[in-house]
């Protein structure tokens, strides 16, 4: 695996943990967005996969997400995290200037990385959304119909369909757990709707990978949301069988391989 380094940045409600993958001449830089309830350090192998492909990568741990300040999984209002995530980008780049950013988002990464791409896309070269909370999501609205939201925890078994990465995933001290919060549940109704709102992805070049057994964000709800966001050039790869961590699933190097094979025609497109 390639190596990594961590530091902190003060963020706007607390200190936030970046990991990064350096490498020495990128030829882009891969910004990495987590989903809901995890953390950063899930994504190595995704990183050593990007490391290999030329890229340096950076990805943090949002506010009340793994090594980051904050209450656990407490998000009032996600724009909140697009602006945390722009900071990194910020101090990524000042490293490498004028390189090439390519911003991965997965889960509720993928609604985040949706929504930067509508405040920040004049800055992206490439967009990448996995399994994207994007469009309709019943989960929140089902939620909020109680006044304390009940405890709905995460089926390891659909993540994926390689029964080490749910273990993994049950065992990691990093990864809550417990309940939604009921503050992070109404941000998420307020930010699909505003990304539904907020305009297209104009000329982005966007890549959309999704398995089409995903129980935890399944393909209907997001396809509707994806279209009233895309741009002029849109990629969709929907993949047979497979659950919601597609960068974790039993063919993940197909995934990566489709990855990085859109970000080299991007890269190509933008000389």
């Amino acid at each position: 695996m390639a190596d990594s380094r961590e530091h902190t940045f003060t963020g706007v409600k607390g200190r936030n943990t970046v990991r990064e993958w350096p490498r020495d001449l990128p030829r882009y830089l891969a910004l990495l967005v987590h989903g809901y309830g995890e953390h950063i350090g899930r994504y190595e192998y995704v990183a050593d996969r990007l490391v290999g492909h030329g890229a340096a990568v950076h990805g943090l741990d949002h506010m009340g997400h793994g090594r980051s300040e904050g209450d656990r999984v407490l998000v009032t209002d996600f724009e909140d995290v697009v602006t945390d995530v722009h900071t990194m980008a910020e101090q990524a780049a000042a490293g490498h200037p004028g390189v090439p950013v390519v911003l991965i988002g997965h889960s509720m990464g993928g609604m985040i990385a949706a929504r930067y791409a509508q405040r920040y896309g004049s800055e992206l070269a490439a967009l990448v959304l996995s399994g994207p909370v994007i469009g309709e999501w019943a989960v929140v609205p089902q939620l909020l119909a109680f006044e304390e939201p009940p405890e709905v925890p995460i089926d390891p078994d659909t993540l994926s369909r390689d029964p080490s990465v749910g273990a993994a995933y049950a065992d990691d001290p990093l990864v809550w757990h417990g309940a939604f919060k009921r503050p992070t549940l109404e941000a998420f109704a307020t930010a699909l709707d505003t990304i539904a709102k907020g305009g297209t992805f104009g000329a982005l070049p966007t890549l959309w990978v999704h398995g089409d057994d995903d129980q935890l964000v399944p393909l209907p709800g997001s396809r509707g949301g994806i279209e009233a966001v895309r741009g002029g050039d849109l990629t969709e790869r929907i993949y047979p069988g497979a659950r919601h961590e597609v960068f974790n699933e039993t063919n993940k190097d197909e995934v990566l391989d489709d990855v990085t094979s859109f970000i080299d025609r991007a890269l190509a497109v933008r000389k």
